[in-house]
């Protein structure tokens, strides 16, 4: 049986903080031979400690969106998008770009299995109401 190649592609990896998102863009990426874009990235400086600004937030999602968009512009094989993804409307400029480029989309949604800690210092009350409102499409 011949598979059908996939690529280009799109992969938006979606979970919420500490569930292994950035981990696991990182060995989908082959050790980084393809693109993993996030909103983290704004936020991390050149000795790779995360200083969040949320009064930046929307500067980071804006350069996340954007550099998604010149990776696809350019034609590269795979990219890899890891975010939060909470709500259907967050992935929503990612689905038009896809689609605007012609690539294939995947969406993976990222579950804690693990005792790991999320870096970004929220607290158990502030993931739960994240997770209260996470949607997922299972269907059309």
């Amino acid at each position: 049986m011949k598979i059908k190649n996939l690529t280009p592609a799109l992969i938006l990896l979606r979970g919420l903080p500490g569930s292994g998102k950035s981990s696991l863009a990182q060995l989908l990426s082959e050790n980084k031979s393809y693109p993993v874009l996030s909103i983290d990235s704004f936020f991390t400086n050149e000795n790779g400690d995360y200083l969040f600004r949320f009064e930046e937030n929307h500067k980071a999602y804006n350069y996340c969106e954007s550099a998604t968009r010149t990776c696809l512009e350019n034609g590269i094989e795979k990219v890899f998008v890891d975010n939060t993804f909470t709500m259907e409307w967050e992935m929503e400029p990612y689905f038009k770009m896809a689609a605007y480029f012609n690539y294939y989309l995947f969406v993976i949604t990222v579950e804690k299995h693990h005792s790991g800690k999320n870096i970004h210092q929220i607290t158990e009350e502030q993931l739960k109401k994240m997770a209260e409102k996470y949607q997922v499409k299972l269907i059309d």
